[in-house]
């Protein structure tokens, strides 16, 4: 057949989820609407999901088969439970057990979709991102094995360590590297322009057959010190702000970089912004009653692009 005569390929749909720690109950708050609308598993709906930190636990659950529902249940029960612990050394063991006891032995060659998982290189500050399909490779394919041969609670809990308030994840490679990594973050808080550089560099996507929703956590007011907080704690909430507003700055840069370059991919961005002053959260919140608030939010975010994600994601 002429190659200008080739049908063009369907429909690409492309789910990013941000990083952003406990504030990803917003995020389960869009895509349980999502789902419902679909009316299917969100990995029968998407062709590939890509996650970092907090997105990287939905995403690697989405692909292994999981219902939004089933991880919010995760969420509720272990979520809070780590975000109250002290120190980085309690909080990244609080990780671990969350990851041991969610992915088991998953690995991933078990995803039932395509993934990619976004972590930082500690030593020489590059990203790594884990993947199932040896199509998402962009080189070296000769020597690709999935996910690098790491169980995926590995990559997930090294995706989420948000050094210095969670110590650094050593992986092992099936090739026996041992690599010191870090956050997703800090390379790409939102790694929408990750998801479609594989969509078009490796699987060879052309442009207009994709389809991107692009899920944040919303933004919200810094919470304050109480007026009798203890010097200590001002200057780990100064921390937390700091981390927080790098992660935001790299979330806003990526997505205003995707607009430029890739303006003429369908996308629907989600990730509204709160000012009332009770709704001060950050990404180590662990009020449950807050949390629910977040995800409520997330709810009402949908409900505002339900017609444009129904025209991107349903309409032939």
């Amino acid at each position: 057949m002429d190659e200008g005569a080739r049908e063009k390929p369907a429909k690409y749909r492309i789910l990013t989820l941000d990083g952003g720690g406990a504030k990803g109950f917003y995020t389960l708050g869009v895509l349980r609407e999502i789902e419902a609308m679909l009316g299917k598993p969100l990995h029968e709906a998407f062709d590939l999901v890509f996650g970092t930190s907090t997105g990287a636990i939905i995403a690697a659950l989405i692909a292994l088969g999981y219902s939004v529902e089933e991880i919010h249940a995760l969420y509720k029960e272990h979520v809070p439970r780590i975000m109250r612990r002290k120190s980085p050394s309690e909080k990244s063991k609080a990780l671990a057990e969350l990851a041991e006891t969610v992915f088991r032995d998953a690995m991933f060659t078990d995803v039932k979709t395509g993934v990619g998982i976004v972590t930082t290189k500690w030593v020489i500050e590059r990203p790594m991102i884990f993947k199932g399909s040896v199509a998402q490779a962009h080189g070296r394919i000769g020597t690709f094995v999935p996910g690098f041969g790491v169980p995926i609670r590995e990559a997930v809990q090294a995706s989420c360590s948000a050094f210095p308030f969670f110590d650094r994840k050593f992986v092992e490679t099936a090739a026996g590297d041992s690599i010191e990594l870090v956050d997703g973050g800090y390379c790409a808080n939102n790694p929408t322009l990750y998801a479609i550089a594989d969509a078009t560099q490796a699987l060879k996507l052309p442009l207009e057959c994709l389809r991107v929703v692009s899920i944040g956590v919303g933004v919200y007011p810094e919470p304050k010190p109480a007026f009798w907080s203890k010097m200590y704690w001002a200057k780990y909430l100064l921390s937390v702000q700091l981390l927080q507003k790098t992660l935001e700055i790299n979330t806003n840069s990526m997505d205003q970089l995707r607009t430029i370059l890739y303006r003429q991919v369908p996308t629907v961005r989600i990730s509204n912004e709160y000012t009332k002053p009770e709704m001060a959260t950050d990404l180590f919140e662990h009020d449950l009653k807050k949390l629910n608030g977040l995800r409520q939010r997330g709810v009402e975010s949908f409900a505002s692009v339900e017609d444009q994600l129904r025209t991107l994601l349903m309409d032939s």
